[in-house]
């Protein structure tokens, strides 16, 4: 894999795209009026990794009440943490939330063209082109207060609130979501306002892949380097919420595509965190707990595949929590010698049968004890992990 390139975007004293990792965010649930209620949900997420909370801002009120946000989460001691506004249908919300949070999010589809009333809008060339000086103009008003107070946006595009305007030149396509997202990027660009996220959401898997990969193109077609946001929204909860998002947004950071993530899950939103945690280390992106490569078992396999696992688990778990290194692990558990040493080469250590009662114990393809008595062999292996770490150089 090879990370697309992007530049870096300052959000506070986050650091988004470049050669930084992943970032991990999601958003608060309760009305932004409810100030300790949104203290409480913001440092839920931070402590469960999350590295950028979000709140709706509906209003000038909201907005206003950021501060008090703000202000309690730098009394509890999480000020390092940046907040962005999340605004809809109201540029001038916008335009105050800017003088507070780090960041805020504007969606094309409703910044300054009007709700969605699913019409048919016929527009003459000329006609057109005064829509976007229309909004050429108003979004320059808001790029000079976020110049002004060093503060960061996201372009966040929602497939389901594309304007009646974009709808009706370019139909409900990706290359319809595409352009609305351009249309504002293009203006950052000229104006040299740089500290832009970009984000195409839409709850149809599909549709969302599709629609960031053409956003890619384009920008690389246009000469921009904006960092990309993922998320497939409305996923749903449980597992179906977790099923959508690991596709949609694995598939793009196996592209290499993506700075920043966000799970849209219909549950509290420290549980978001974990999951996008999950989602990055199945795609190979960046490690966040000890990784289990094992098989389903088979006819082949002479010992509790299961409950081996679970006292490997147990152990593994029992020493990370006093060495770090060992959540950077990845540890095959194979039940036999047929595809053991083969399917785990991927694997720092591993534990194979070998015969009835008999385990093989490997660092990585090579076989470092034959034949093991399986009820000595978990104990044996976490004993020459310790061992090896103990004499190995860890960065």
């Amino acid at each position: 894999m090879v990370r697309r390139k992007t530049h870096e975007v300052k959000i506070g004293k986050l650091r988004i795209g470049g050669e930084n990792r992943v970032a991990v965010q999601s958003m608060t649930t309760c009305s932004t009026l409810d100030t300790e209620g949104c203290i409480a949900q913001a440092i839920r997420i931070i402590e469960a990794g999350g590295q950028l909370v979000r709140l709706t801002t509906q209003g000038t009120r909201e907005a206003e009440n950021l501060r008090n946000i703000k202000a309690g989460l730098i009394e509890r001691g999480y000020g390092d943490i940046p907040l962005c506004a999340d605004v809809h249908f109201n540029p001038n919300v916008a335009d105050v939330a800017a003088t507070i949070v780090e960041k805020v999010r504007i969606n094309p589809g409703n910044y300054v063209d009007p709700a969605r009333q699913f019409k048919t809008l016929e527009y003459t060339d000329e006609e057109y082109k005064q829509e976007l000086e229309r909004l050429d103009e108003r979004f320059c008003r808001f790029l000079n207060i976020c110049k002004e107070h060093g503060t960061a946006i996201r372009i966040g595009v929602n497939h389901g609130s594309l304007s009646d305007r974009i709808m009706s030149r370019y139909g409900d396509t990706p290359e319809g979501i595409v352009e609305s997202c351009m249309e504002f990027l293009r203006i950052a660009e000229r104006e040299q306002f740089r500290d832009v996220v970009v984000s195409i959401k839409a709850s149809n898997t599909v549709i969302m892949v599709q629609s960031v990969r053409l956003l890619c193109q384009q920008m690389e077609k246009e000469g921009m380097d904006y960092p990309l946001h993922l998320g497939v929204t409305e996923a749903g909860e449980g597992e179906d919420g977790r099923l959508k998002s690991a596709v949609g947004i694995g598939a793009l950071l196996i592209d290499g595509i993506g700075d920043t993530i966000r799970v849209s899950l219909s549950e509290e939103p420290e549980c978001e965190i974990p999951v996008a945690q999950s989602i990055l280390q199945a795609a190979r992106v960046q490690m966040h707990k000890t990784e289990y490569i094992s098989c389903p078992g088979c006819g082949r396999t002479l010992y509790d595949l299961q409950d081996t696992i679970r006292r490997i688990k147990a152990a593994v778990e029992e020493k990370a929590k006093t060495d770090a290194r060992y959540r950077t692990l990845k540890i095959g558990i194979m039940g036999c010698i047929v595809n053991g040493p083969g399917e785990m080469a991927d694997a720092d250590y591993g534990y194979v049968g070998a015969a009835r009662g008999k385990v093989s114990l490997y660092k990585n393809k090579e076989c470092i004890e034959k034949n093991i008595p399986e009820e000595e062999a978990v104990e044996r292996l976490i004993a020459f992990i310790d061992k090896d770490l103990g004499c190995t150089c860890w960065g």
